[in-house]
């Protein structure tokens, strides 16, 4: 399995549903959500995905989650090719970003996530695995260890 870097600029992109979203998650709901990933085909069930809050305080990673579908398009005239890729996932750890974050940006100067490109500018950046492995330490330290959710062990079975 790999992980994936997904951006959330609240700039950009209102995300009213943030708070509802977090307390649901953090309620130990199944929470599941769409996320766009840029030119990334090679998603798959199962991958890993976490949420970075880019262009305004606090910035930093607020979120995980594990993919349930692929890469698919959904049609949308603003964008030049006339679609976006899309995936499906399920939270596994989500907090409420307009009042904090997990890791927060600064943290990831750090060796050896320093390794990683963090400020990228559209989802669906591969975490490389030395700065993958370090970060799912310190996340499971920062958040708990947790189980891959139902939804994206049935989505990795459908797949296989």
């Amino acid at each position: 399995m790999s992980a994936y870097l997904l951006i959330w600029s609240p700039k950009k992109w209102p995300w009213p549903e943030l708070p509802d979203f977090a307390r649901r998650v953090q309620a130990g709901e199944a929470v599941a959500d769409t996320w766009g990933c840029g030119f990334a085909r090679g998603i798959l069930p199962g991958d890993r995905v976490f949420l970075h809050r880019v262009a305004a305080e606090p910035r930093g990673l607020f979120g995980s989650g594990y993919v349930t579908r692929a890469p698919y398009e959904v049609p949308d005239p603003t964008y030049k090719r006339g679609y976006r890729l899309c995936i499906d996932f399920v939270y596994d750890w989500l907090v409420d970003a307009s009042e904090n974050v997990v890791i927060a940006r600064e943290a990831l100067r750090a060796h050896p996530f320093s390794v990683q490109t963090w400020d990228a500018q559209s989802s669906g950046t591969v975490i490389k695995p030395i700065a993958e492995g370090a970060l799912e330490k310190r996340w499971a330290g920062l958040t708990g260890k947790r189980p891959m959710p139902a939804a994206a062990i049935a989505a990795m079975h459908a797949a296989g």
